[in-house]
């Protein structure tokens, strides 16, 4: 089993604080392996298994602690001390008011520490800020990293056939156990059936789900596209279907909200402001969208863009799509007080591919690093912009 080292090391200094900590990624990217892996940890300090209460709320046998009330009668049932208690409570949207539950025990009980996973956005609403009154710690876990990967496959990093095996089939850990593309693609749909029907047909009570999964696969051969709600409605259209534009939004938030598509916002680099039309969706697992999409032409610049925007996610990133005075750059990244610019291109096969993609950064002025990101060996790093390979990029530990 993959010790996920990166987030773990994220984590570890609120191992006992009295902050709730809250884990939030797609479903099956590996939350449960890592709250396990901060049992063990704890564990090995000291604490014993009286003092660990662990539910998962995906098991039948805690079904009846789907009720918040019942929740916390039995979760102050197993305190009965004043040693330090630690409470994981896995796929925690499955209750419903369950924020009033952590919220209450974290109020009542002075020697406690909460830990939290979730599959959706609601773990990231205001509403729950606002009920635990900022007393939370938020980590973004995703799916494997092109490292993690590797590290769990024991692959060559640099050789063709790894990298394009996870950039078409996403970083999910447990799709690693196959490697028969037919049981890749049956594991791919159960999971992503699992999303649709747990997290959104149920919740929006959708009659239409062809219309949905029309929608979902055009969004996903449109990936890293500006997103235009006449052009989605167009298309439909042609496939005879009709939706009218608060439906479309609706099922886009959706999406969304289940963390199979994640918004990214456009950032004027002149006017240093972020703006909130015409921008993009990028897919959290490609794996998702290998199974999903309906483009023949896989290997593409496209796919390329969304495996270094969610290696700039799993890094800690806020990440924009960057508009200038002449057009636009693919990714403009903001950490820690510092920017940078990425533009990210298949390959630099001829003068004007490399003009075009080193030319974006002409009518910037100001000195922040600028980077073009290509699958080819040669440096083409050249009047101050670096060139990285993205093999180097994604293997890297410094960027």
């Amino acid at each position: 089993m993959l010790k996920r080292e990166l987030y773990l090391s994220q984590i570890r200094g609120f191992y006992h604080s009295d902050l709730v900590k809250i884990l939030v990624g797609i479903r099956r990217c590996g939350k449960s392996v890592i709250l396990n892996q901060i049992i063990e940890e704890i564990k090995e300090e000291g604490v014993d298994d009286n003092h660990i209460i662990n539910i998962n709320f995906e098991f039948i046998e805690f079904e009846e602690l789907r009720d918040y009330k019942k929740l916390n009668v039995y979760i102050k049932s197993k305190i009965t001390d004043q040693n330090m208690y630690y409470i994981f409570l896995d796929e925690i949207q499955n209750v419903n008011r369950f924020e009033y539950v952590v919220n209450s025990l974290r109020a009542s009980l002075k020697n406690i520490s909460i830990f939290i996973t979730g599959s959706n956005s609601k773990l990231l609403s205001d509403e729950l800020s606002t009920v635990l009154s900022g007393r939370y710690v938020l980590f973004h876990i995703y799916p494997l990293s092109y490292k993690e990967f590797i590290a769990l496959t024991e692959k060559d990093p640099y050789d063709e056939d790894s990298f394009w095996n996870y950039a078409r089939w996403g970083g999910l850990p447990n799709r690693c156990e196959f490697s028969n593309e037919t049981d890749i693609k049956n594991y791919l749909y159960s999971v992503f059936d699992s999303i649709i029907l747990r997290d959104i047909v149920k919740r929006l009570k959708l009659q239409d789900t062809t219309l949905f999964d029309l929608l979902l696969q055009y969004l996903i051969d449109t990936t890293g596209r500006k997103f235009s709600s006449e052009n989605v409605i167009k298309y439909l259209e042609k496939e005879n279907r009709k939706i009218s534009t608060e439906t479309l939004y609706t099922y886009v938030s959706a999406l969304c909200k289940a963390l199979i598509l994640q918004r990214v916002y456009r950032y004027d680099v002149h006017g240093k402001a972020v703006l909130k039309t015409l921008n993009k969706y990028y897919v959290t697992d490609l794996g998702i969208a290998q199974i999903k999409h309906n483009n023949t032409s896989f290997k593409n610049f496209l796919i390329l863009e969304n495996v270094v925007y969610n290696e700039l996610k799993v890094r800690g990133y806020e990440v924009y799509i960057g508009k200038t005075k002449s057009g636009k750059i693919d990714f403009v990244t903001k950490k820690d007080g510092n920017t940078k610019y990425i533009q990210v291109s298949y390959g630099l096969n001829s003068p004007e591919v490399i003009e075009r993609e080193f030319g974006v950064f002409k009518t910037i002025s100001d000195h922040y690093p600028k980077y073009v990101i290509s699958l080819d060996q040669e440096d083409y790093s050249q009047n101050g912009i670096k060139h990285i390979n993205l093999l180097d990029f994604l293997m890297s530990d410094e960027f």
